[in-house]
């Protein structure tokens, strides 16, 4: 593309070549062709047109060493000639498109029609005298022009639609926002470090303008295109543009090009931006996608307009492959918007099944009813069909189909999906004030089923406050920091000068920002800890700093995960060089040959020395948990000059100045918090590539392991030794026989924690499969966060690249922000649950109620308007109260529920089969003997458009009075007595609970024909109540009842393992209806067999516990599994009969359990 932009550009130039834009010396069409360009090619052109990198940072107005001035002019002129560093989001939603969507949904779209006709027959009067031969279908029609108030049902169940519809709206809309404010928050929280008037300080990325100097180091995210000023050592992953995997090395000479959105792998330095937000290379990506986006909308609209089965067919025309390609590809593209969870999975798979059971029984209702009816009438009675009779017909059967269509609104849950995105919603936003910044949503619920965390050492479990407390230096081991004056002269200048030069420059210690507060570390820990020595020895390093600038530094290998050590060089006054190291002691020792003695001089380290030092210096220190770092040096003669890129040969043959001991300490509160992690079921490793004394000193410190206890702490070596076979090959059999055990891994790698990550999650040892959360800081963090359930990157230790690998970044580093995380996702899980189980006891009793009622008086004692309002309870309002409780410690005080727990517990199945039976007897007794309780006139079989009785208000009222009090008793789901212990600490709930009270006060007393309720009276109301706090009572009845006793409970609708497989193993072209129906047949089948399964799981974190008979609880879970097996194998030819089953009206009270 470059050709022939280009020439277009020139001829534009030519022209404006005197007044280039704003008066910079290039324009930002130049700029962005001059970034399209790579390597030596780049070189040449720069070198060309604009005399090198000095050239162009003199027309950018900008100076290599001091940078913008930063002058506020200045700095918005640059923002209007070459843009600003921010890429436009893609427009939001209005709430029209939402209210539009909402209205698609098909139950709606059913009573909506149903509503339509029911006005439309209401209005027509059929012509002449009513003849008497209509029969039973008019009789009190004529009662005080009650007919004219036919129109009003429709009206009501069409103002109902109405308000769900809104609710459904505005809810997306709400999510909408969060997403988004979400999304701005973590874009705010990345800043970037840029030169300005000659000072170092930190941007927002958003603010950084072309012609800011930035400095560049290890981790960085790049934000912007800019081209290299000087760099040390610098290696970019250019994957996320260019999809190689190797990493690129950049150097001002060979290749500068530097781009937004790559990733430095190694090394640091400094670059001149040249191009921001939509010019640099990723915002030109992004504006082709946004655009393609927005043109792929239109034509599919076209495409649909024209016809559905056109548009049907001609969907797979897309791709040669078929539509489905292109649809994965949407998906993945909108998958920021519509994640789905393992939790949301589930759910949808359950009201999927809970529907279907619906639909049938709403079919079964409506032909049962009109059935009814014409033996009735014109077989019993002989009655003939006559047409003016037809519109009165009419409108019985359009009250059938709407009493139908009521019974499918009340059972399909559509409130399941709601609960989820508000209790998700809700915990994230409450979770940021934990320090917990969630990316993805569904990382907040599986955080609640973690079994292991795998956490990193500094700064997690640690303050990240490193302060040198010991030394041996002049063959002295200092258990404190020593005088300056008993150090030998010589060996103080050389130590000083090694930890000054042979850092970052970027790393400073500051004065505190309070008075009496600890000083400011700024960059590397552990540098700041080397720079404090220097401090403490009462000399000053940015001094020497100033004398030798980065710019003098001659070659500088810098630190990474391989070396373990870094080396920077410098050439001295009379042309010879120095090398200055610094790096791990066990390392940096092995390189050594000398070590300057006690005035001063180098005398011979010999191998035996050096092991003696190791038993008799780092090991005590290591085990007081210091970090030990040794420092060294080397000189090289002027002439011949050594090859520098001959790292193994330069690094080499040093001579040893000092080992330092290094305090990182541990958080106060962290012991606490593993101790409540390990009370809630959840084992955590310590991986760090710390010395193997100094992590396990930490690690009891912490408590993660207690002396006497059975456990491996071993390094990365051994880990490697023991977990590959001979051909060097990774084994998960060997990798099971470590991770079980194993507390500590010292010393280690990237690799080897991606390897234990991967290694646990893929475990099939123990009957759950682990689930695995991970903190990483560090780029080459970035696989194993990535391959963990959870990933947990560290905010203000942490790289760019580690943050972009996780699913929640801990914006205060901490652990016990971890141990929050835990509990928050576990309360997700808890109010789903409370929520389900108050939605389906509602469920199951409104449609029994509705089917007996209809198939025996002929009309649903619950009104279609009724049934809506009911509804919106249980399913908006339910969902909204009980979705909000506040986590409490409680939560931590049990053990993970793990990937295959059913939905419906045992004692959920208990409490919805026991509030079920309770309120369907209630019901029924007032429905066929209530009109003699209360001494009032029946309301069964009254004709069309009857005003509305006081019969049918009582069932009505004391219908929703128990809902009511049933939302309480659902607030606990693990058969808990209390039922109102911390119901204060949640205001949304009892608002709730309140206003819907005395909205049922008004609907009952005001409601009149709309609602179909007629007032009633104090007496009746206190009996309503009365019987809706029996709920209450019946509840302590029912958690009064053990488990044990309902055997076939047990597990009801339990997950095989096949289920932990990904959905995208199971064949991806069924669709999700079809996987929701397998599901329901295997959870029919398993019943039966989830008790057997929960002994074994028992037995088998029993033995764990024990460590004694593990292989006997292994055979024996083999047994069980091959009877698993077998069950399982069952579920194909049993199909036939199972869905027959399902059919029939009986079973529907037990398909709920049975589903998830």
């Amino acid at each position: 593309m470059g050709d022939m932009r280009n020439s277009d550009f020139y001829a534009k130039n030519q022209r404006n070549e005197g007044n280039h834009a704003g008066g910079y010396g290039c324009s930002l069409m130049e700029l962005r062709s001059l970034m399209e360009l790579r390597g030596t090619e780049a070189v040449v052109k720069i070198q060309e047109d604009y005399g090198g990198i000095e050239g162009l940072c003199q027309r950018l107005k900008s100076s290599q060493t001091e940078g913008l001035t930063g002058d506020l002019v200045d700095l918005d002129k640059r923002r209007e000639v070459f843009g600003q560093n921010l890429i436009p989001p893609k427009k939001p939603k209005t709430f029209l498109q939402l209210v539009w969507e909402a209205l698609q949904d098909v139950t709606l779209i059913i009573l909506e029609i149903a509503a339509m006709i029911s006005l439309g027959l209401s209005f027509y009067q059929p012509p002449g005298e009513r003849s008497e031969s209509c029969g039973a279908a008019n009789a009190g029609a004529e009662d005080e022009g009650e007919s004219e108030a036919g129109w009003i049902e429709g009206a009501a169940i069409l103002l109902s639609v109405v308000c769900v519809v809104l609710v459904t709206a505005f809810n997306d809309w709400s999510k909408e926002k969060q997403f988004r404010g979400l999304q701005s928050r973590i874009e705010q929280e990345q800043k970037f470090q840029v030169v300005r008037g000659a000072q170092v300080i930190q941007l927002p990325v958003a603010d950084i303008v072309v012609g800011d100097i930035a400095q560049i180091k290890y981790g960085d995210l790049l934000p912007a295109d800019g081209i290299l000023i000087q760099g040390n050592d610098l290696k970019i992953d250019e994957s996320s543009l260019t999809g190689e995997s190797d990493h690129v090395r950049k150097s001002a000479d060979k290749d500068p090009m530097l781009l937004s959105g790559t990733h430095v792998m190694e090394g640091s330095g400094r670059m001149v931006v040249t191009a921001v937000g939509v010019n640099s290379q990723t915002g030109i990506i992004f504006t082709l996608l946004g655009a393609g986006g927005e043109e792929e909308e239109k034509k599919e609209k076209k495409v649909k307009k024209q016809d559905g089965a056109a548009a049907m067919e001609m969907q797979p025309l897309k791709s040669a492959e078929g539509g489905e390609t292109d649809e994965k590809e949407k998906k993945k593209a909108n998958v920021s918007k519509k994640e789905k969870s393992v939790l949301q999975g589930k759910l949808t798979k359950l009201a999927v099944q809970i529907g279907k059971a619906g639909l049938v029984m709403s079919a079964i209702t409506v032909i049962i009813l009109v059935l009814y009816f014409a033996i009735d009438n014109f077989v019993l009675q002989k009655r003939q069909w006559l047409p003016e009779c037809t519109p009165i017909y009419i409108q019985y059967f359009v009250k059938f189909f709407i009493i139908g269509v009521t019974v499918l609104v009340v059972a399909v849950p559509e409130g399941l999906p709601l609960a989820v995105t508000i209790s998700l919603a809700y915990s994230v936003k409450k979770m940021m004030k934990d320090n917990n910044l969630v990316r993805h949503l569904d990382a907040c619920e599986t955080m609640g089923n973690a079994t292991a965390i795998c956490s990193d050492k500094t700064g997690t479990l640690t303050t990240n406050r490193m302060t040198a407390v010991q030394c041996y230096v002049g063959d002295v081991h200092y258990k404190e920091i020593p005088e300056p004056s008993s150090i030998p002269p010589k060996t103080l200048e050389i130590l000083v000068s090694a930890i000054s030069i042979n850092s970052a420059y970027t790393t400073k210690i500051l004065p505190p920002d309070k008075e009496g507060g600890l000083p400011k570390q700024v960059g590397n820990k552990t540098e700041c800890g080397l720079l404090g020595l220097v401090l403490d020895l009462k000399r000053d390093y940015q001094s020497i700093r100033n004398q030798i600038p980065e710019e003098k530094l001659y070659k500088v290998y810098t630190f990474n995960s391989v070396r373990k050590s870094m080396s920077t060089v410098i050439k001295l006054p009379d042309g010879s060089f120095r090398m200055y190291s610094k790096g791990a002691s066990e390392i940096v020792l092995k390189k050594c040959t000398r070590v300057l003695n006690e005035v001063g001089e180098p005398r011979v380290f010999r191998p035996r020395d050096r092991d003696e030092m190791v038993k008799k210096v780092i090991e005590p220190m290591a085990c007081d948990g210091l970090r030990t770092i040794c420092v060294a040096f080397r000189e090289f003669p002027a002439d011949p000059e050594p090859n520098w890129d001959d790292e193994n040969n330069i690094v080499s043959d040093l001579t040893a100045i000092c080992v330092v001991g290094i305090e990182d300490p541990v958080r106060p509160e962290v012991p606490e918090a593993i101790r409540k992690c390990q009370r809630a079921g959840i084992t955590v490793r310590m991986v760090t590539g710390d010395n193997i004394n100094t992590a396990r000193a930490i690690a009891i410190k912490c408590g993660i392991i207690h002396p006497g206890e059975d456990f491996l702490c071993i390094d990365g070596k051994e880990f490697n030794r023991r977990i590959r076979n001979e051909k060097g090959e990774i084994e998960q059999e060997r990798i099971d026989k470590v991770w079980p055990k194993l507390r500590v891994l010292a010393r280690s790698s990237p690799t080897d924690k991606h390897t234990l990550v991967k290694g646990i999650i893929d475990s099939t040892l123990v009957d759950q499969r682990q689930v695995v959360a991970v903190t990483g800081d560090g780029t080459n963090d970035g696989p194993a966060l990535k391959k963990a359930d959870v990933g947990f990157a560290m905010g203000i230790a942490g790289t760019d690249v580690a943050k972009e690998a996780s699913d929640i970044i801990l914006t205060d580093d901490n652990f016990t922000s971890i141990v929050k995380a835990v509990m928050w996702g576990r309360n997700v899980y808890d109010s789903i649950s409370k929520f389900l189980q108050f939605q389906l006891t509602v469920n199951v009793v409104a449609v029994i109620v509705a089917f007996t009622g209809a198939c025996i008086t002929q009309d649903s004692p619950l009104k279609a308007v009724q049934m809506l309002w009911v509804n919106l309870i249980m399913d908006t309002f339910a969902s909204l109260a009980l979705a909000t409780e506040p986590p409490t410690e409680s939560l931590l005080m049990r053990k993970p529920y793990g990937r295959n727990k059913p939905l419906i517990s045992s004692t959920m199945a208990k409490n919805i089969l026991g509030h079920g039976i309770y309120q369907l007897i209630i019901i029924f007794t007032l429905l066929f003997v209530g009109e003699q309780i209360f001494d009032i006139d029946s309301g069964r079989n009254a004709p069309l458009h009857s005003p509305p009785s006081e019969h049918y208000t009582i069932i009505f009222n004391t219908f929703v009075m128990m809902q009511l009090f049933n939302e309480i008793n659902a607030r606990k789901i693990h058969g808990e007595r209390n039922v109102f212990d911390g119901i204060f600490r949640n205001p949304i709930f009892c608002s709730i609970v309140l206003g819907t009270f005395a909205i049922q006060i008004v609907i009952v007393q005001f409601g009149g024909k709309p609602f179909s309720c007629s007032p009633l009276d104090l007496e009746k109301w206190m009996w309503c109540v009365f019987l809706g706090l029996g709920e209450l009572v019946w509840g302590q009845v029912i958690s009064t009842v053990p488990n044990s006793k309902l055997r076939f409970l047990k597990g009801a609708g339990q997950l095989t393992q096949k289920d932990d497989m990904p959905e995208e193993e199971l064949n991806e072209d069924q669709e999700e209806i079809d996987h929701a129906e397998r599901e329901l047949r295997r959870g029919q089948i398993l019943w039966f067999r989830g008790l057997s399964r929960i002994q074994t799981q028992i037995e088998v974190v029993n033995t764990f516990k024990s460590g004694t008979s593990f292989q006997g609880a292994l055979r024996r879970q083999s047994s069980t599994t091959s009877q698993n097996q077998d069950v399982t194998n069952v579920s194909s030819p049993s199909h036939m009969s199972l869905s027959n089953t399902l059919s029939s009206p009986t079973s529907t009270a037990a398909v709920p359990a049975g589903q998830c």
